[in-house]
């Protein structure tokens, strides 16, 4: 055992030793840091923190903890033993198994955990039990310091009925609606009619977009009462809905405040976070392009009110929806530290963290509202393990056999809690990452956050960067016409990736044919030389054919020195770079632009993968002799898809609607899938007869696996 405990001692202390230069700054590589832990040494804090978590949220909580010179405790499950954040911390305390049921959200593991460390506080990240009350109530009994505020604002806040009314009382602009607890879906519907559609069907308790629903029909209403109601139970442990009129076409504003125990209140500006898929956010920016001073101090103002009216003590985010007119309305609060609490450190200078170490032990806040800047911009995107190209980000899991951040930018901050060989599981948000670029303008900010995008190295996971680069370089991204219709109104038909106009496909060709003939010639050395026996004289001209989609291109190249020039599509291309096939990351340069390009995958028979614009490309390039014999050799048939269900992700069967010899008519639900908590309804392409099914409510079922048959 002494020798087991040695070698995790050494396990962490390397890892230590390999992460300390990342955690230095805010942005790592800029002029200055972009936010700061400035503990006075006078001021006595807590000597061991427990962080009731896990991930990048864990990871984050104990940067600051070591700045400021406080040990810390992680729990993990038993599929987490060897995770980031496990490895980060002083000591580390197993708490159960992977459902979270068992672990993350074991209250007596925990606490039992709290004991045996000799923990005097605990900060509970967000999520889990960052937002529970009975959690809050039994660390109070037992002497033990909850990071964040009382749990009487927890519990009015955590309640969207009670919040609402709260809200009101405190001359809060609220949201038309039904103020009661919706108890059956015919109920449900009869009070959407009296507000009138559409309107937003939501879990009374939690947050996150889980337990949401938009509905616009009758038959809307009973299907999102349904969903939304066991998105509930299965999240928060509390199926009780809410309805409140939908405010069609708007922005998600939010306020962050931070209050201490002695009455004062701040609110450090707004958090622009409108860019979401399923009510749960993508990218997110600091300020907001759409606010005016008047309205920024106006939300401001009544955040801080709101937070006052439940005494309000740690750091907390109040969400606005706020229409075209900028007329803003309360949506609800967050009585934890946000996912994207980075971009307001960023433009604030403030380590938030910090900041609800030091409420929690008494102390007052140390700035007034004349002291909260807006220094510059700040933007967050968050990368997820998902299939953006199903519904905007269907969960992906795998073993990251590639991971390298793009922490040599400057101004660039990457909170993460996953390390190359890390597993995303079908047990937890597959979020990978919060990239974070920092810059004196947005326009500066959303250069960086491109270049960051291209230079993220993630191999092992199907990950969202093509969807984020799409977005942050979109014409009505970059003008701030944005809303939380985004994604929909500008890919009706889903995202479909990068779309190439005639001068990015020339780039595309001429940069896959130039790496094409630099691997082929380095395949022909040995140790810089040729080889004598076997390899022809190297030429300077090659006639290719580069296969992409469907589409065959005639390509000519020629080589003079470092420079490739490429004639393809009717135009030419001159492609330089380093090419070092043994790096993920390729440098190129066409036509005096500089791009970055990945390499995934290059075969022998011709075929390599390169992310492009963020997007990945399967191309073949092939001698134009090859080419020609190739056209003799026979198609693969694609799998006819309108009579099979396939799982489009991995997760759990909650329901299956049919049996074999029922008919079901087309976009019936044939079956319910859960994963990640959310669930998604899985719904027949035509009219046909069930022939089979293949699954069973209760299995977990991976990407790709036969769900029903159709006949």
């Amino acid at each position: 055992m002494a020798m087991f405990r040695q070698i995790v001692f050494l396990d962490r202390l390397l890892f230590a030793v390999k992460r300390a230069p990342c955690q230095a700054c805010c942005c790592a590589g800029g002029p200055r840091a972009q936010y700061s832990t400035a503990t006075s040494p006078s001021e006595k804090t807590f000597e061991k923190i427990l962080i009731a978590n896990r991930g990048e949220i864990a990871c984050r909580v104990m940067k600051t903890c070591k700045k400021m010179g406080i040990q810390t405790v992680a729990v993990h499950s038993d599929v987490d033993s060897s995770a980031v954040h496990v490895k980060m911390a002083d000591q580390a305390v197993c708490v159960g198994p992977a459902p979270t049921g068992k672990s993350y959200l074991n209250m007596e593991a925990i606490m039992e955990a709290i004991r045996q460390t000799g923990a005097q506080a605990v900060h509970p990240g967000y999520g889990f039990l960052s937002e529970n009350k009975e959690f809050a109530k039994r660390l109070a009994a037992e002497g033990v310091t909850f990071i964040g505020p009382d749990t009487h604002a927890i519990q009015a806040m955590g309640d969207k009925i009670e919040s609402k009314l709260i809200a009101k009382a405190a001359k809060v602009n609220t949201i038309p609606g039904f103020d009661g607890v919706v108890k059956t879906a015919e109920e449900a519907v009869k009070i959407a009619q009296e507000i009138g559609y559409p309107v937003m069907i939501k879990a009374s308790a939690g947050g996150g977009g889980k337990g949401m629903r938009i509905a616009w029909n009758d038959e809307e209403t009973r299907e999102g009462f349904r969903f939304s109601s066991q998105e509930a139970a299965s999240s928060f442990g509390d199926d009780r809905l809410l309805i409140e009129k939908y405010i069609d076409n708007p922005r998600h504003i939010e306020i962050q405040v931070l209050a201490d125990k002695h009455g004062n209140a701040l609110w450090l500006n707004e958090r622009e976070c409108s860019i979401q898929r399923r009510n749960q956010k993508v990218v997110e920016e600091a300020p907001s392009t759409f606010l005016d001073p008047d309205t920024r101090r106006a939300m401001g103002e009544q955040a801080v009110q709101l937070a006052r009216a439940v005494k309000y003590s740690s750091a907390g985010t109040v969400e606005f929806l706020v229409d075209s007119q900028k007329n803003f309305y309360f949506l609800e609060m967050n009585t934890r530290l946000q996912v994207e609490h980075p971009i307001t450190e960023c433009i604030t200078g403030l380590d938030l963290v910090e900041q609800m170490i030091r409420v929690a032990k008494g102390y007052r806040l140390q700035h007034q509202q004349k002291d909260i800047p807006i220094n510059g911009w700040a933007i967050e995107s968050r990368v997820y393990a998902e299939d953006p190209y199903k519904s905007f980000g269907l969960p992906s899991i795998g073993r990251l056999s590639q991971y390298q951040e793009p922490l040599n930018l400057s101004n660039v901050r990457v909170d993460s809690g996953i390390e190359e060989g890390s597993d995303i599981s079908i047990y937890y948000d597959p979020m990978i990452s919060k990239l974070i670029t920092y810059g004196s303008t947005r326009a500066e900010a959303l250069a960086r956050m491109e270049a960051a995008l291209d230079n993220y190295v993630i191999r092992g996971v199907t990950h969202n960067i093509p969807l984020l680069r799409e977005i942050i370089t979109h014409p009505r991204f970059i003008s701030g016409d944005i809303s939380t219709n985004f994604l929909p109104e500008v890919y009706p038909d889903g995202f479909k990736g990068h779309q190439l106009d005639v001068e990015s496909r020339r780039e595309l060709l001429a940069s896959a044919a130039a790496f094409y003939i630099t691997s082929q010639l380095r395949s022909q050395q040995i140790l810089g030389h040729l080889r004598l026996s076997s390899a022809p004289m190297e030429c300077s001209c090659w006639e290719l054919c580069v296969e992409l989609g469907r589409e065959r291109h005639h390509v000519h190249i020629t080589k003079s020195g470092d420079v490739y020039t490429v004639e393809a599509d009717g135009g030419k291309a001159e492609v330089c770079g380093q090419w070092n096939l043994a790096s993920s990351l390729l440098p190129v340069t066409v036509n005096g632009a500089d791009r970055m390009l990945q390499c995934l995958s290059r075969e022998a028979s011709g075929t390599i993968v390169l992310q492009y614009m963020g997007t990945l490309f399967k191309l073949r390039i092939l001698t134009w002799r090859a080419a020609e014999l190739d056209s003799y050799m026979p198609e693969k048939v694609s799998e006819d898809t309108s009579s099979i269900l396939r799982s489009p992700m991995p997760g759990t069967v909650v329901a299956v609607s049919v049996k074999p010899g029922d008919t079901v008519a087309e976009g019936q639900e044939i079956c319910v899938i859960e994963a990640m908590k959310m669930q998604n309804s899985l719904t027949a392409a035509r009219q046909a007869k069930v022939k089979s099914v293949h699954c069973k409510a209760g299995e977990t079922v991976g990407e790709g696996d036969l769900l029903v048959e159709l006949q």
